[in-house]
């Protein structure tokens, strides 16, 4: 599979500061439309002007593919690679990059602001808007992915909702030990570090940034925070379960 360029993070590595050091290990390579402006205190920085200079830099459109003519294109600058699948009914608004190989399945909705690395698969029914998919990286069945970073080969269970929005509507801070860290976003959903995988009808809060290789159990609910690499986390429930009473006639 042909995947994008994409620069080591550590050729990248500064000495750190303490916001720096207080987040785990995310990625270990970048795609090279991003690896000059990556903030290792701020990753999510990547979602805001980053993003709209890659973006503002596509064609009007750029389509490398025959499109079925019930696949619906909204805008500009739609940029769709070689390789990719999209199924009936899906709905694509620009600016968008869509690289090679991406699978996107019926019904599925993008709602503009959105790279999807080489490989990546958007589900049936799922919808994405303003976020960054790295190569491989999958939400595959009725997904919510918001204001969010998928670094590669990232898989969300069935269900799973990047939540990126207080009710509030104040800003998205990250609680630690030491105290929050400031986004500086009103938006902001998930970072989620290489081949992180989420259960069916998990829910990560906004400002939830989750280390590469861990692995997040069905059902979990996980608060905005920062969760190490390499660990599972565990959603522990105790069963219930007493006899029911006899129905009555026509009951």
């Amino acid at each position: 599979m042909p995947w994008e360029n994409n620069v080591t993070v550590e050729m990248l590595s500064p000495a750190g500061s303490a916001v720096a050091r207080a987040l785990p290990p995310l990625f270990a390579r970048l795609p090279e439309a991003f690896a000059e402006s990556f903030e290792f205190g701020a990753p999510w920085a990547l979602l805001g002007e980053p993003l709209d200079a890659l973006l503002k830099r596509l064609p009007s459109q750029a389509i490398e593919i025959a499109l079925s003519p019930d696949v619906h294109l909204l805008g500009d600058g739609i940029r769709i690679g070689r390789g990719t699948r999209i199924g009936p009914g899906a709905v694509i608004e620009g600016p968008i990059w869509i690289g090679e190989d991406v699978e996107i399945r019926p019904g599925a909705y993008l709602r503009g602001g959105v790279y999807l690395g080489d490989g990546a698969v958007v589900g049936a029914s799922t919808e994405v808007k303003r976020a960054i998919f790295f190569a491989g990286a999958r939400a595959p069945h009725l997904n919510y992915v918001g204001d969010s970073i998928l670094g590669e080969e990232v898989n969300l269970g069935a269900g799973t909702i990047l939540s990126n929005f207080r009710h509030d509507g104040r800003e998205i801070t990250i609680p630690t030990a030491a105290g929050s860290i400031a986004t500086g976003r009103r938006k902001l959903g998930a970072v989620l570090g290489d081949r992180v995988a989420t259960g069916c009808n998990s829910v990560l809060n906004p400002g939830s940034i989750v280390g590469r290789g861990t692995e997040i159990y069905t059902g979990v609910q996980l608060r905005s925070g920062i969760y190490p690499a390499e660990s599972v986390i565990k959603l522990r429930q105790e069963l219930e379960i007493v006899e029911r009473e006899p129905r009555t006639a026509g009951g």
